[in-house]
């Protein structure tokens, strides 16, 4: 397979890497976004992202083969010198493989659900790359069906996102709209709606969450807006024995998530 080398650092590929990782602007125009390690690409092509440019590093690399990233598309192949590679790298320990990949749209209306009764994680203005790879990655582990963002504050596809998230980014069925859309898709989808919040609340462990529901999670720092709980079928809360009155949303979601499991007998 025969691929062109890249030996400087001003090479435009680099800049336009470099642009890619840094600014959310370049990635919306462009419509492509970095991503870094075999298993995030892996995650991401078998997620149904297409990959238009694969760079590797052969001697970071080893042995490795890039064949299986190139099988069943065409995308461009890129070597990379060493030191060139460690200008684009975003972690200090890496495969030598990087990808450029498209985007794909998270518009409400893309969102399906196969179960009759789906569970749903929502997440209201989501502001740390941390919190929303966690979050991510409890929705994998527990196969939810989908994960909602309302009014989010960080792009998706931010290096800190996918890296967080350990490429759950790529295995979940993501949507993202205002929370006025997505209070209007779950009423549509009659998927029952438990807000996470200290007020009018029930403890987690007295629901019912058989039925098609959302657990939908607010800031550490403000909860939900008064707009969900204007339309929560039931507010919810995780009993707290110590001082404070909260954990980080990534805990407690995973907490709420594996109840709704257990519930349903995973």
């Amino acid at each position: 397979m025969e691929a062109k080398l890249i030996s400087s650092a001003q090479n435009p590929l680099v800049k336009k890497i470099l642009l890619l990782k840094e600014k959310s602007r370049e990635r919306r125009k462009s419509g492509l976004f970095v991503v870094e390690g075999q298993r995030e690409i892996e995650l991401a092509q078998k997620g149904g992202y297409t990959l238009q440019t694969l760079i590797f590093c052969p001697e970071i690399m080893g042995s490795g083969s890039i064949e299986a990233f190139t099988s069943g598309s065409n995308p461009e192949i890129i070597q990379a010198s060493e030191s060139v590679y460690g200008k684009i790298a975003h972690r200090g320990t890496t495969e030598g493989i990087l990808g450029l990949m498209h985007s794909k749209d998270h518009g409400l209306e893309h969102i399906s659900f196969t179960n009759k009764t789906p569970l749903v994680l929502v997440a209201e203005a989501p502001e740390k790359p941390g919190n929303i790879g966690a979050l991510l990655r409890t929705a994998d582990a527990a196969a939810v069906d989908a994960v909602l963002i309302a009014n989010p504050k960080s792009d998706l596809y931010s290096p800190n996102i996918i890296r967080s998230s350990v490429g759950c980014l790529f295995t979940n069925q993501i949507g993202v709209g205002t929370t006025d859309e997505i209070i209007d898709f779950l009423q549509t989808n009659q998927i029952k709606i438990y807000c996470a919040a200290l007020t009018a609340s029930k403890n987690y462990v007295d629901c019912d969450f058989k039925a098609a529901s959302a657990l939908v999670m607010g800031t550490e720092a403000t909860g939900l807006t008064e707009k969900w709980l204007q339309n929560s079928d039931q507010n919810i809360i995780i009993p707290m024995q110590g001082e404070i009155d909260s954990m980080n949303v990534s805990v407690s979601a995973a907490i709420l998530i594996f109840e709704a499991k257990r519930q349903r007998g995973f």
